[in-house]
């Protein structure tokens, strides 16, 4: 059994930043299933928002109305008071670690404008900000490698908690082929998002939603997971994502009658208004036969930004373009389509990270969670850009300050090492022991086309109702589905099979939620409750795992301090 005062699973900003907090007073692990600097977070591209001291314009008071807004007036406004508060902090101390933003000038941190904002508060680092702040927080772990161990292509199978009190974890050595109990005083969750179970999708290959599952099937329950945001520009039938920098730079959204079609449906913000929007303003004019030659895209035009400002400021824009579809965006728009993106629904916390399991506030000892996995909730039904790599520092930082606070009253819990392992083993074995002639790819496929089909950006209750019934048949097909390669060592058909399970579960929960929502709010489109309903549904929907293995939803309240909801124009 390994030991650690403090278990921290994933590596990307969340993870590392709630590491660096904690490894000058505790033995910290980073247990992370791929290399750390192969983390999603490093796939953030556009900026990270903060009310700089250097804008006279901005305030942290506009930041978060701005926020409050966008996320459709569902996101906490007490989490979201204390992201904005410390935003300018968290920025600052990314440049002091060595993070290379762009400059003005002057010689200040440079800021553009990003959908939904109000004020040109996104700060980056041209278009590789996600990647700038990434390697600068690993370059400080790795300063702090003799308090920080890590555990470099591990996989969590399961969550260790009994009597609300968290004991650690389950984990497989992919590189060695055997299972560990990881035992920790507190275990902190940083295990990104779950947009893989979608055809179109800018995720990495790693987002499955591992840390949402192993919380769900340990009687955790999951916040807000009918909210999946689609961000409008992915590269047409790749979803390799096309930064939102490229309009916050002044990049036009053109339909097949080549119009700036935007005018319709945000006229005051045009390109630059929230995602949700945007997203669904493309795929009405694909549905209605404006797209590019009738085909499922639009276009993207940035060509009279000039070549300077594309090479200065959205170098990765362009390559992406010349790398995957053979476009240079200097020279011809881009082809592109709305891409899942990310999750506003997760693991439920408080403002400081520690999970909750109920409307009560009732804490999971030694349990806590921050970045894309947790739902605190300052994103609500629909999150603004830039803020997720906000999001990830502050409540990472925040997370780790928690643990710290709470130390001296944690101890090491007994855990029954082999009841944990045997029943992490069966859950292997089941796949390595199935028979029968279904094929994992086949399966993952079906998952995928029926969640893009009827759980996308607009819904109903036929279509969810039949994606429901797919995902049970997927569910059941599973079970009969058996992988080719049998070793212990590397194994990827495996996690790969593990990974698939997971998917097949957590979407589930994502339409039951999403049938249960009679309403249009944010990212959840209902064409047939297209209006939003405060009286019945502003609130957070609690997903629980029952005994016999059903879905019970639950609800809370949300914060609400300062902005009351209003109608919602851009």
């Amino acid at each position: 059994m390994v030991t650690h005062d403090v278990i921290i699973v994933g590596a990307g900003l969340a993870g590392m930043r709630a590491a660096l907090e904690v490894c000058g007073s505790l033995d910290t692990a980073i247990v992370s299933k791929v290399y750390p600097t192969r983390s999603h977070s490093g796939a953030a591209q556009g900026g990270v928002a903060a009310s700089l001291a250097n804008s006279s314009d901005d305030s942290w008071e506009i930041h978060m109305y701005d926020t409050v807004k966008g996320s459709d007036f569902l996101g906490d406004q007490d989490a979201i008071e204390m992201m904005v508060k410390d935003a300018p902090e968290a920025i600052i101390e990314m440049e002091h670690m060595g993070c290379i933003f762009s400059r003005t000038g002057d010689g200040k941190i440079a800021q553009r404008y990003f959908g939904g904002h109000s004020r040109p508060r996104a700060c980056y680092a041209a278009d590789r900000t996600g990647h700038a702040l990434l390697h600068s927080l690993s370059e400080q772990v790795m300063r702090n490698a003799s308090k920080i161990k890590i555990y470099s292509e591990w996989y969590i199978l399961s969550l260790i908690v009994h009597d609300n009190i968290c004991k650690g974890v389950v984990a497989y050595d992919i590189k060695n082929g055997r299972l560990e109990v990881l035992r920790g005083k507190a275990v902190i969750f940083a295990t990104g998002g779950y947009g893989r179970a979608f055809r179109i999708t800018s995720n990495a290959f790693a987002s499955t939603g591992d840390g949402i599952v192993a919380a769900y099937r340990a009687g955790i329950p999951l916040e807000d997971m009918e909210f999946v945001q689609f961000h409008p520009t992915g590269l047409y039938e790749q979803g390799i994502l096309i930064s939102e920098a490229a309009r916050g730079e002044g990049g036009y959204l053109i339909n097949g009658k080549g119009e700036r079609f935007m005018e319709r449906y945000a006229k005051s913000m045009m390109e630059l208004a929230p995602r949700d929007i945007v997203s669904r303003s493309e795929q009405t004019e694909i549905n209605e036969g404006r797209g590019i030659d009738g085909k499922n895209f639009i276009y993207l035009d940035l060509r009279h930004l000039s070549r300077e400002k594309i090479m200065e400021r959205l170098p990765q824009v362009r390559q992406l373009g010349i790398d995957f579809i053979g476009i240079d965006c200097i020279e011809k728009p881009l082809p592109i389509q709305p891409t899942v993106h990310y999750s506003m629904g997760g693991i439920p916390t408080d403002r400081d990270g520690q999970v909750i399991i109920n409307d009560k506030g009732t804490k999971v000892t030694g349990f806590y969670a921050a970045g894309e996995c947790s739902c605190v909730s300052v994103h609500g039904a629909n999150r603004l850009g830039t803020n997720s790599l906000l999001d990830a520092l502050v409540f990472g930082r925040r997370a780790g300050q928690s643990v710290l606070e709470s130390a001296k009253d944690f101890q090491l819990h007994d855990v029954n090492e082999d009841t944990e392992i045997t029943s992490a083993k069966t859950e292997i074995n089941t796949i390595f022991n199935a028979s029968g002639n279904e094929n994992m790819n086949n399966i993952r496929n079906g998952l995928k086309d029926i969640m893009m089909s009827e759980c996308g950006i607009f819904r109903n209750r036929e279509g969810l109702e039949l994606c429901l019934n797919k995902i049970k048949g997927l569910q059941d097909r599973f079970k009969k589905a058996k992988i080719t390669d049998r070793s212990k060592v590397f194994n990827t058909d495996l996690i790969e099979s593990i990974e698939l399970r997971h998917m097949l579960e957590y979407s589930e929960v994502i339409i039951v939620s999403a049938l249960a929502r009679e309403e249009s709010r944010g990212s959840h489109a209902r064409t047939d409750f297209s209006k939003r309903d405060d009286v019945k549904w502003l609130k957070h929907t609690l997903a629980y795992k029952g005994d016999d293995g059903e879905i019970e939803l639950k609800y809370k309240p949300v914060a609400i301090t300062r902005y009351q909801p209003e109608e919602r124009k851009y």
